[in-house]
């Protein structure tokens, strides 16, 4: 199986759920054996009364169930779920990754989405297919723009940089935070002191913009080049030149490549180890600064946002334009896709509207802000207060000026998960648009 084909529940969110039962009877649920089966003890008795009613007691084992009802069961389940209970036991692992009639009658119930990889091992294919499932669902439920919405106050100050992993909203990677303010790289580490790499004799100038693969820190600087880092020792290992005008925007790619935009709208690719140029391209409307860039390793297309609010692609393999459209009147400060996503893009900005737009054309397939009216206030860690409040839809051709301020605060960040997206505002609080079916 190749890289595109996995990981496809690494944003799933593992929660488990609980019922009650009957007085009349009670299941018991025991770790399976070497054989992931265990037989059932039951015992029946008589009750008093005229109705000679009789009760179930003692204990019974799932595990006494044979495969081909445990597929039937496990044919009801949705993906999420099924995907849950594979990890309860060895046993229900090959029931639901390797069973033949369990996989047909999954493609059965959800016919919409046909099973292509049959030429695959059963297992690889079956968890194929489940990854096909639950993207699109991801797809359709970001299609519909039906949201709810949780905001808190997230910081003290303003909040520029968040990122999302099983569903949880992360301020660093592992124990350090790793930030940039001119001159300076820093990195504070959770339960120790804070570290700074400052400028040594014209090391780097000022830089505007930074992205690190752990050990490594990239720094793209005013002066057109980038600063590599080792975030361990302090040391500047290389220095290359990207652009001939300031670097604004970085990316790294798995395969040791660094690519960075520019204030002229061009986007430049360089081997991260050599330093050697590989390609380079540009805006077909310049001048305009890019902002963002936002890289999909599976398709291999590299979307930015710039200045002018146009969302820009391009081919890595080929350094062509693919597509460019303006999709707001003023700057795009972030886009961001799932990483195993290849349809539905999320981009945000200087005008505070969450846009989703197709990777394939650029087309805007979305646009939304908060409505005005609190659903609920929830309460949340270290008291602070969760407003749940509902997105709202815009028409394609609203205007933004009949829509407050306060609804549509600029997004400085955002991050896609599974179904949600988060976003980070000038004002020091966070929103986590959480998509549905049906709301």
């Amino acid at each position: 199986m190749d890289a595109s084909h996995r990981g496809r529940y690494s944003d799933f969110d593992a929660r488990a759920g609980g019922g009650g039962g009957g007085s009349k009877s009670s299941l018991t649920i025991e770790p399976s054996g070497s054989d992931g089966h265990r037989g059932f003890a039951a015992e029946s008795r008589g009750s008093g009364g005229s109705g000679g009613k009789r009760s179930l007691t003692g204990s019974l084992s799932i595990y006494s169930l044979d495969v081909d009802l445990l597929c039937t069961i496990f044919s009801l389940l949705d993906h999420f779920d099924l995907v849950r209970c594979s990890v309860v036991c060895k046993a229900w692992y090959h029931v639901v990754y390797t069973s033949s009639l369990m996989r047909d009658l999954y493609e059965k119930r959800n016919s919409c989405i046909k099973l292509t990889a049959k030429s695959l091992p059963l297992e690889i294919s079956t968890k194929f297919y489940l990854g096909e499932l639950a993207m699109e669902e991801h797809k359709l439920s970001f299609r519909r723009a039906s949201a709810k919405v949780d905001q808190w106050n997230g910081h003290h100050t303003r909040v520029n940089i968040c990122r999302m992993k099983r569903g949880v909203v992360l301020s660093g990677v592992g124990d350090k935070i790793v930030g940039l303010t001119n001159s300076k790289l820093c990195i504070w580490r959770r339960h120790g002191q804070r570290g700074i790499f400052q400028s040594h004799e014209g090391v780097f100038t000022r830089g505007l913009c930074m992205s690190y693969i752990d050990p490594e820190a990239v720094i793209g600087c005013e002066d057109g080049r980038v600063r590599v880092f080792d975030m361990y020792s302090g040391k500047c290992s290389r220095i290359f030149r990207v652009h001939s005008g300031p670097v604004t925007c970085l990316a790294l790619t798995d395969d040791q490549l660094i690519i960075g935009g520019s204030t002229f709208g061009n986007i430049a690719v360089v081997d991260l180890t050599s330093g050697e140029r590989l390609g380079f391209a540009r805006s077909n409307y310049c001048p305009t600064g890019l902002k963002t860039l936002s890289y999909n390793t599976n398709s291999h297309l590299l979307f930015a946002g710039s200045t002018s609010g146009y969302a820009h692609c391009w081919d890595i393999r080929t350094m062509r334009s693919v597509w460019e459209t303006r999709v707001s009147p003023n700057v795009i400060y972030s886009v961001h896709h799932l990483s195993i996503d290849t349809s539905t893009l999320a981009v945000g900005g200087l005008d505070g509207v969450l846009r989703i737009l197709d990777q394939r054309t650029g087309e805007i397939l979305s646009s939304l802000v908060m409505d005005d009216a609190a659903i609920s206030i929830k309460s949340a860690h270290d008291n602070q207060k969760v407003s749940e409040k509902k997105a709202r839809s815009l028409p394609q051709n609203a205007c933004l000026y009949n829509v407050p301020r306060s609804l549509r605060p600029p997004i400085t960040c955002l991050s896609v998960g599974m179904k949600k997206i988060v976003t980070t505002h000038n004002e020091k609080f966070i929103r986590i648009w959480r998509f549905q079916d049906n709301i």
